[in-house]
């Protein structure tokens, strides 16, 4: 039996704790997007960029002395197309503890075999979260249907991370590639936070064209938490700024959506933003470092 992850990430070694990382090519070289959405979403990022394996990833952030979120998208029933293993990379990630961080990806629409998969996830394997894209997957999560799975979640002390806003994922396709952006709006949020108060869950991007609507959820649901990635710090929507600058801080995260964003990117623009020098050790670090079990 492969190990179970267990993470070993010296925090006073790391500068910064990355919670929005995608794996998109495992070791035998299969994507987890159609080439059509993979080649689209490059195109809408002005991005031709190599997508590396995960010990790649891993030894990218050990470079730059950053602990890294990893994870894939299981949408095999929207897009009919295998994903990537979550197993695989959370034994990638047993492998490079001391900088990596396994979140899984299960599939809601395949009902009880996405819940019994999130058990195997994070009994035998000890992911310490898992990726929903709405979007993609083809989902309303606000759904009582998909309650039996945030139930496990939240039993299990995990943390549930929400792609919302726009995507670049079917952008440009013709009719977006059938992909409902309405799925991805942060205030579907809202009833989850309410039903299961005790699981932590993160709502990724600033939430284009939705910004009020997340800031306004993390304002009343405080087992909400928002990433900053995706998006250049330079476009980041001013209400934003202020909340992170503010009445947030406490609950925004770094995060770059490697590898069309890298964190090098990220941390250079973020210079030319308003978020003041001393919100930015919580940001990086620390806001993650608690939520995750880290410290």
């Amino acid at each position: 039996m492969s190990p179970r992850y267990e993470p070993a990430i010296d925090l006073d070694q790391i500068q910064a704790i990355d919670v929005h990382v995608h794996i998109e090519v495992d070791a035998h070289g299969h994507s987890s997007l159609p080439d059509d959405l993979a080649e689209a979403a490059s195109a809408y990022f002005s991005a031709d960029v190599e997508r590396p394996d995960l010990d790649a990833v891993a030894a990218y952030y050990r470079e730059r002395k950053m602990a890294a979120v990893v994870f894939t998208v299981d949408a095999q029933t929207a897009l009919a197309h295998a994903p990537l293993s979550s197993e695989e990379v959370a034994e990638g990630a047993a492998r490079n503890n001391d900088v990596l961080i396994p979140f899984g990806s299960v599939d809601p629409r395949r009902g009880a075999a996405a819940v019994e998969q999130a058990r195997r996830l994070i009994g035998d394997h000890g992911v310490r979260g898992f990726k929903f894209h709405p979007t993609v997957q083809g989902f309303d999560p606000s759904d009582e249907a998909w309650f039996p799975l945030y139930e496990v979640l939240q039993e299990a002390g995990v943390v549930a991370l929400f792609h919302t806003g726009q995507t670049g994922i079917g952008a440009g396709m013709r009719g977006g590639r059938g992909f409902r952006l309405a799925l991805s709006n942060p205030m579907l949020l809202d009833s989850v936070a309410a039903e299961h108060p005790d699981l932590q869950i993160i709502m990724a991007h600033p939430s284009v064209p939705w910004q009020d609507e997340a800031i306004s959820v993390a304002t009343h649901k405080h087992n909400t938490w928002i990433d900053l990635s995706g998006w250049s710090p330079r476009y980041f929507p001013p209400q934003l700024v202020r909340a992170a600058n503010s009445f947030l801080k406490k609950r925004i995260l770094f995060g770059s959506d490697f590898p069309l964003l890298t964190p090098d990117r990220w941390l250079r623009d973020v210079a030319e933003t308003d978020l003041k020098p001393e919100v930015m050790p919580g940001i990086l670090k620390d806001n993650a470092a608690r939520l995750l079990g880290l410290t």
